[in-house]
């Protein structure tokens, strides 16, 4: 048996032996409460998110645990403490974000983004909120792209 891949998501700090987990390592031989705990220990700062995991599995058994970051989705909807975006985008808001929370999302997903700088995460970042039905600072998230290539809205640059 050659390095095997298997890649699931889990809630974060909250996965189980069942269902995704459990049939995807089961036939691989591993022990599946191991595996579990490592995944719940590595996940735990994105508790309930969903979270990208990547388990690769050597030939003798041994594992290792690669944790990706939760979908932009998923961090709007932690800081704004909603169960999902709207259902009529453009026509009902379902929250509103500080410029400041959008930063700090894009700060988190930067590495997995194809953005080269912060002002090109943050952007992509509202355009997450635009399909989400979300405001930034009480204007429509396309306003506030305008606002941020015009230079009303300046975006420092990473420390």
């Amino acid at each position: 048996m050659a390095v095997q891949t298997v890649e699931v998501l889990v809630p974060g700090g909250k996965a189980t032996p069942g269902p995704p987990l459990g049939p995807a390592i089961g036939p691989l031989g591993l022990n599946v409460k191991q595996v579990v705990d490592k995944i719940n220990e590595a996940t735990k700062e994105f508790d309930g998110l969903p979270v990208p995991v990547k388990i690769i599995v050597h030939e003798d058994r041994s594992f290792e645990i690669e944790v990706g970051v939760p979908p932009v989705s998923a961090l709007i909807k932690k800081e704004l403490g909603i169960e999902k975006g709207s259902s009529a985008t453009n026509k009902e808001f379902v929250g509103d974000l500080k410029l400041d929370q959008v930063i700090k999302i894009a700060k988190i997903k930067k590495k997995q983004m194809l953005a080269y700088s912060l002002k090109a995460a943050v952007k992509e970042v509202l355009g997450t909120a635009v399909s989400m039905g979300v405001t930034v600072e009480g204007k429509h998230p396309k306003e506030v792209q305008k606002m941020i290539d015009s230079g009303e809205i300046e975006i420092p640059e990473e420390e």
